[in-house]
């Protein structure tokens, strides 16, 4: 369950307690700063722009009720998170704010009202007299600021956290929008600011191609455009098919426009792309009307959008206006419902991923939403299918969650055809085994009983082994990954280092040039020395992911000692499986078993899930003869005083460090002993408190945990 699900329901905000509001007030903020880094820093949301508005909503409807609660760092009161560390930072000479959203006409209607009754009070307004709006799309990309000296291109960055961006100025002097000289006469000190986008067209030849060359694809062209702006080399940028809309300014010295349109025409003199739909509207009626009109041209615009933004013109006004707190009182982005349309459902195709969880998948007659074409959609699980009772010959209603994931929400029933089946979970899996289907968790997720033998799981494993935090095989994607499994040149991870052997049969094949398969070569044997987390991530073992590897990694050091104590482990839990109901009885099974469940971030449930891994000979085959291919490093394990300060402790950093970086503070609390997470929890020992600390804090206060200020921490790490 994703955690904004978590808010789905509840308590109403009006019947609640201030206690309670505090309680989900914390809860809801800890999720928008979660989704904030997916979506601001790591380019990878994993839930919908409809989810995410819907948690701040709440958030604001608790502090409207609750005042008191609002503190600076409520999302409220910030813009995005901090920007990493890849690139140099700019300070932004004016902030970079965000907008606030409406989302309903209620809502709309509230910002026209403050917007006229602000005017009223500041200026000589009358309330017959018209403010007029600037109206344009809302582009769905990556918001930049670009800094001119004397008309020339000196810097360009990032929104960042609206103080502070990511300096990205070579990558954007390879964006073709973007001029490197001004035309005309234009301000000596001009921040020009805009949105970074990649048209559709564009996004799904570009990640065509990516496939092709077994390289990652893009989940939108929002995330497709942030990816490639955010690229280490300028030259990977400049192959991207990215585009640039001026719409905005930051600092600007002289300042010659008086409106917002004006300055919007000046752009197009000094050589930007405005957008040609951007319109003034005189009345609120007009503004709806062009709201209506974005909506049905929408699906054949050559770019995403999400919404409309309307911008009081008169910059004098704005002025008067001013700003709340991350956004401005003269402006506001209107957002789009949710994308939906209607179809057929053909076909229900069931799917086997990896861990042998069964997917059902819709087979829909084509239809356009939002602009793209869907065929297929998610239809979750077993349960999910029970609930919507969707059937084979049903006109289904459509929607691309957070205009990205196509999901069926449900069927139309006076177009159900009179003769339909309920449709009934397969029992067996598709795959030519026909093995047993199991249920699990709760009996939400069924899976697949034929392990690593079942051809499907093979694949899914197969692509998963080459994938970007495993061996990161260039050149290996999951279309030749298939094709090579089909063909008999893949079975098992181990025969991919073996296809350097077969580099005639593979030169042969339709899309195989000299090139290519030397490429290929040189990447498989680039990794026959792979890092122990790497190894055992790449595995699949379920429930261990990329974290979790690299904390195996450093408990046990080597992976043959890894090996022998899962083995172990496996044997021991395979004795006496009733008698382990809590971690505390771990130990009584058997030492390996009961040190795999006392390893942080392990447990119980983890621990029996990886003994069952290992109790496959499949498996264990498939690893020894991967020992036999590849160099796995071990990990040096660190050597730990016995009167180190912090030998045995938890300890987690928040908020900012001014004495030293983040990385630096977390690698001297390792040397004296500690133990370093990102999270708090009643395991954490000690949490050292910087400037600005939020959520941790608040929860190391609230579970009894000892803190440090950053000048008592600075006194501990010179010891």
């Amino acid at each position: 369950m994703s955690r904004a699900a978590k808010f789905k329901a509840g308590l109403a905000v009006e019947e609640m307690t201030e206690r309670q509001a505090r309680a989900e007030h914390r809860r809801l903020a800890e999720a928008i700063a979660h989704h904030d880094e997916l979506y601001h820093v790591k380019d990878a949301p994993e839930i919908s722009d409809a989810e995410y508005d819907k948690l701040r909503q709440r958030l604001k409807a608790i502090e409207a009720r609750f005042p008191q609660l609002v503190d600076r760092e409520s999302p409220t009161q910030r813009v995005a998170p901090t920007p990493t560390t890849a690139f140099a930072k700019v300070r932004h000479a004016r902030p970079m704010l965000s907008l606030d959203n409406a989302f309903t006409d209620e809502e709309l209607q509230g910002f026209f009202d403050r917007v006229r009754r602000g005017l009223e009070r500041e200026t000589d307004l009358k309330p017959d007299d018209e403010i007029v709006f600037n109206c344009e799309p809302k582009i769905d990309g990556l918001s930049i600021s670009l800094r001119y000296l004397d008309g020339a291109f000196a810097i360009g960055a990032t929104r960042g956290d609206g103080t502070t961006g990511e300096d990205v100025t070579p990558n954007l002097r390879t964006v073709k929008d973007i001029p490197h000289e001004l035309k005309g006469k234009a301000p000596r000190v001009l921040d020009v600011r805009g949105e970074v986008y990649m048209e559709r067209r564009a996004f799904q030849e570009m990640n065509r191609r990516q496939e092709a060359a077994g390289e990652k694809t893009f989940a939108n062209p929002r995330n497709a455009a942030a990816g490639s702006l955010r690229q280490l080399d300028p030259a990977i940028t400049a192959t991207r098919p990215l585009r640039f809309f001026a719409y905005a300014w930051g600092e600007a010295e002289p300042r010659s426009w008086k409106t917002h349109s004006e300055y919007l025409k000046l752009l197009r003199s000094w050589g930007f792309r405005v957008n040609p739909l951007s319109q003034l509207c005189r009345t609120p009626e007009e503004v709806r009307a062009f709201y209506r009109q974005m909506g049905v041209e929408r699906p054949s615009l050559p770019y995403d959008i999400d919404g409309v933004v309307y911008k009081v013109d008169r910059i004098d006004w704005q002025e008067r206006l001013g700003f709340v707190s991350r956004a401005p009182r003269w402006a506001i982005a209107h957002k789009f419902p949710a994308e939906q349309a209607r179809t057929r459902l053909n076909g229900i195709l069931i799917q086997v991923g990896r861990t042998g969880a069964l997917t059902p998948v819709a087979e829909l007659e084509p239809v356009n939403v939002g602009g793209v074409m869907v065929a297929r959609a998610t239809l979750h699980n077993a349960d999910e299918i029970e609930r919507l009772d969707v059937r084979v010959g049903d006109m289904v209603v459509v929607q691309r969650a957070g205009d990205v994931i196509p999901q069926v929400l449900g069927y139309v029933p006076e177009e159900r055809p009179k003769r339909t089946e309920k449709f009934r979970f397969p029992t067996r899996c598709p795959c030519p085994l026909r093995t047993e289907v199991r249920s699990e968790e709760g009996g939400v997720v069924r899976r697949c009983s034929g392990g690593l033998e079942c051809p499907f799981q093979q694949v899914e494993r197969l692509r998963y082994f080459v994938s970007r935090n495993c061996f990161d095989i260039e050149g290996l994607g999951g279309t030749h990954i298939e094709n090579f499994f089909n063909d008999g040149l893949l079975k098992i991870p181990g025969d991919i280092f073996r296809l350097p052997q077969r580099a005639d049969e593979i030169r042969k094949r339709e899309g195989w040039g000299e090139t290519s398969v030397r490429n290929l070569i040189a990447a498989i044997e680039a990794r026959r020395t792979i890092s122990l987390d790497r190894f055992i991530n790449a595995i699949g073992i379920p429930l261990i992911g990329e974290a979790t590897a690299k904390i195996l990694a450093q408990e046990y050091g080597d992976v043959d000692a890894w090996l022998e104590e899962m083995l172990a482990a496996a044997k021991e839990r395979r004795k006496r499986p009733d008698e382990v109901k809590k971690e505390k009885a771990a130990a009584e099974v058997g030492p390996s078993y009961g040190r795999l469940c006392n390893v942080e971030q392990i447990g119980v449930t983890t621990a029996d899930a990886m003994c069952g891994f290992f109790t496959e000979l499949h498996t264990v085959e498939i690893i020894r003869d991967l020992r036999k291919q590849l160099t796995v490093e071990g990990v040096t394990r660190r050597v730990i005083a016995a009167d180190a300060p912090l030998k045995d402790k938890t300890v987690v950093f928040t908020g900012e460090l001014s004495a030293m970086t983040r990385e630096a503070a977390k690698a001297r609390a390792e040397e004296l002993g500690a133990k370093v997470t990102d999270s708090v929890s009643k395991k954490t020992s000690l949490v050292v408190v910087g400037e600005n600390a939020g959520s941790k804090a608040r929860k190391a206060a609230e579970l009894g945990i000892r803190t440090m200020t950053e000048e008592e921490w600075l006194k501990l790490a010179a010891s």
